[in-house]
C-alpha cells in the first residue's frame, strides 16, 4: 500500500464549475483513490546498457543536465537544456496551473543517472528528455489515475506540443506520470514548437495560464492527436 499522501486540493472544473482568469480552477473536487493506493503488477527491472535512451537521445551523466525552474511555481527538476527543456518545462508549468497546484520539486523526477528500467521509455530519464509527475502516485502499470476532465487537460497540453511529446499513459504498459520528448536530436520541429512556446511568454493572454483546453476546435485538435498517439 502506497504511503502517499492525497492532496487536499487536487482536480479540475469543468465548464459549468467556473474558470479562473482563463484557466481552470483547481479546488475541492472529491479526490480520486490515487493509483498509488492499489495494488501494483510486478515490475521486473533490466540494466540500460545503451548510450543513447530510448528516444534517440545521448545518455549523460551530467553534460548538459541543470536544474530548471518551472515558472509560475516552487519546483525545480533536472533535465537537459535547449528546446527539450523548453517544451517538457511547458507540461510540468500546465500541469501545477491547471491539474494540481500543490506540485513541490520532490514531486518531479527528471533527469537520474539509474540505468534500472521496467519499461524502455523510463531510459529517456537518463537523456534528461522526460521527467515523472508524482510517479508514486501514478506508477508503472496502472491506469485511470485521472479524472476525465484531467485526461482533456493532458490532451491539450500534448497538442500544444504538437506531438513532441508522448505521455506514459497511452504506452501498452502505461505510466500515467511520464512525459518525454518523443522526437530525436535534430528534429526540426522541436525548435519551431520550442519558439512557439518561448513566444507565449511575452504575448499577453498566450500560453500558460491563459488557456482554456474545453473549446471546441481545442478538443478536436486534442482528440485528433490522441488518435495518432494511441498504444
Amino acid at each position: 500500500m502506497s504511503k502517499f499522501k492525497t492532496p487536499s486540493r487536487r482536480g479540475i472544473l469543468t465548464g459549468g464549475l467556473g474558470l479562473v482568469g482563463g484557466a481552470l480552477a483547481v479546488t475541492g473536487l472529491p479526490s480520486t483513490a490515487y493509483a498509488g493506493d492499489r495494488p501494483q503488477p510486478s515490475e521486473a527491472t533490466s540494466t540500460w546498457s545503451k548510450d543513447t535512451s530510448a528516444n534517440g537521445w545521448p545518455v549523460t551523466d551530467h553534460d548538459g543536465i541543470a536544474p530548471h525552474k518551472v515558472e509560475g511555481s516552487p519546483i525545480t527538476v533536472s533535465l537537459r537544456g535547449g528546446d527539450s527543456a523548453t517544451v517538457l518545462l511547458y507540461v510540468a508549468r500546465r500541469f501545477f496551473y491547471e491539474l494540481d497546484s500543490e506540485l513541490r520539486t520532490e514531486d518531479i523526477s527528471g533527469h537520474t543517472t539509474d540505468r534500472a528500467v521496467a519499461a524502455a521509455y523510463e531510459s529517456n530519464l537518463l537523456s534528461g528528455t522526460a521527467l515523472t509527475i508524482r510517479p508514486g502516485a501514478y506508477p508503472l502499470g496502472a491506469k485511470d489515475g485521472f479524472f476525465p476532465q484531467e485526461i482533456q487537460v493532458i490532451r491539450d497540453i500534448l497538442a500544444d506540443c504538437e506531438g513532441i511529446v508522448r505521455w506514459g499513459g497511452d504506452e501498452k504498459l502505461p505510466k500515467e506520470s511520464h512525459f518525454q520528448i518523443d522526437v530525436k536530436p535534430g528534429d526540426k520541429k522541436l525548435p519551431r514548437v520550442a519558439a512557439k512556446i518561448r513566444s507565449w511568454d511575452t504575448t499577453p493572454g498566450a500560453g500558460a495560464g491563459a488557456i482554456d483546453p474545453f473549446t471546441p476546435q481545442r478538443r478536436r485538435d486534442a482528440d485528433a492527436l490522441a488518435r495518432t498517439q494511441a498504444a
